[in-house]
């Protein structure tokens, strides 16, 4: 055969297997298996001190003064506040599924009134504080509705509006609240289950402690917070206390408090410290007395003479709501 005939052979050999090659529809094989993104990388200070042999402070009575609430319809207490505005009056609220409310008492218990909040709901409020805002010289309320057990919540709320003045009011004073700033937060390393909120007197900054089993992480929102779109919480400092429940900042910024159902943490701060540094500083151990069946808020007095705490009594047949007030000395 010549080199033309094989040429000629060779081509249309090559025509054929393309055309099958062409209109062959079999589909090709993918991989699906599902890939998982990267963790986030969150970074928290450290601490560098032994959790287990911090010293108690001896600066309050270790006995607390214990009053009986008046009303007898809370039973699912969670937060603690002292007014700034109103001399004596504290603010405590109720926790997830019942009323947006905030209930104003002092350290006798008395029924001193009631705040609804008609634009907002109560998915799990777990705290309350009170701080300067976004105008000057006004005290705020800031409720936190932050509690998430089962860890699925995209975001959680801060509730902001002025403190009402009690002078020349009814008592106990009701009131509606329709004008709420509504904070939206997100944690950068996903849900997670909260009951302390705190606000720097100084810098209106807002703190968030994390509740879990022997830590609690701390989140900050600077300020200004926006109320217009979410603003993701930064990581401050991972603590080594066991489901956290409460805390509070001082009036005049140098204190900080943390509680548990068992323990209450106290830091007193440098001059000059801010919080976010202050909170990586070894802790002392505040006196906690054990009376509450399932303490949650701790809060200090506006005047700095020493600190409440409350309790939820849900599930504790025959106990009554209290406060505690222990005196600084």
């Amino acid at each position: 055969m010549n080199c033309n005939k094989i040429g000629l052979l060779s081509f249309l050999m090559l025509a054929v297997f393309s055309c099958k090659k062409s209109d062959d529809t079999t589909p090709v094989k993918q991989d699906t298996t599902a890939v998982a993104p990267p963790p986030v990388v969150v970074s928290f200070q450290n601490t560098n001190y032994n959790p287990s042999s911090l010293d108690s402070t001896r600066l309050f009575n270790i006995i607390p003064a214990v009053n009986n609430l008046a009303r007898t319809d809370l039973l699912e207490i969670s937060g603690i506040a002292a007014s700034r505005v109103n001399p004596g009056i504290l603010y405590i609220h109720n926790d997830s599924g019942n009323s947006a409310q905030v209930y104003l008492t002092d350290a006798s218990g008395a029924d001193k009134g009631t705040l609804s909040m008609t634009t907002v709901g109560n998915r799990d409020w777990e705290d309350i504080a009170v701080g300067p805002g976004p105008i000057a010289g006004t005290s705020y309320l800031y409720v936190a509705d932050i509690g998430d057990n089962d860890v699925k919540y995209s975001s959680v709320f801060i509730y902001r509006f002025p403190e009402p003045n009690l002078a020349g009011k009814t008592i106990p004073y009701v009131a509606n609240i329709t004008a709420v700033d509504v904070i939206e937060l997100k944690y950068p390393d996903g849900p997670r289950n909260a009951e302390t909120l705190m606000v720097d007197p100084l810098t209106k900054d807002i703190y968030i402690a994390s509740k879990e089993s022997n830590i609690s992480k701390v989140y900050v929102a600077r300020y200004p917070q926006n109320i217009a779109s979410t603003t993701v919480l930064s990581p401050v400092v991972q603590l080594y206390i066991n489901k956290a429940t409460g805390g509070d900042i001082s009036p005049d910024g140098s204190e900080i408090l943390i509680r548990s159902n068992q323990l209450i943490w106290y830091w007193k701060l440098p001059a000059g410290t801010p919080i976010f540094t202050g909170l990586a500083l070894q802790p002392q151990i505040a006196p906690y007395a054990n009376n509450e069946p399932q303490g949650e808020g701790v809060g200090f007095a506006a005047d700095g003479s020493g600190y409440y705490t409350n309790t939820e009594i849900k599930g504790y047949p025959g106990k009554l709501a209290t406060v505690s007030f222990y005196k600084r000395k």
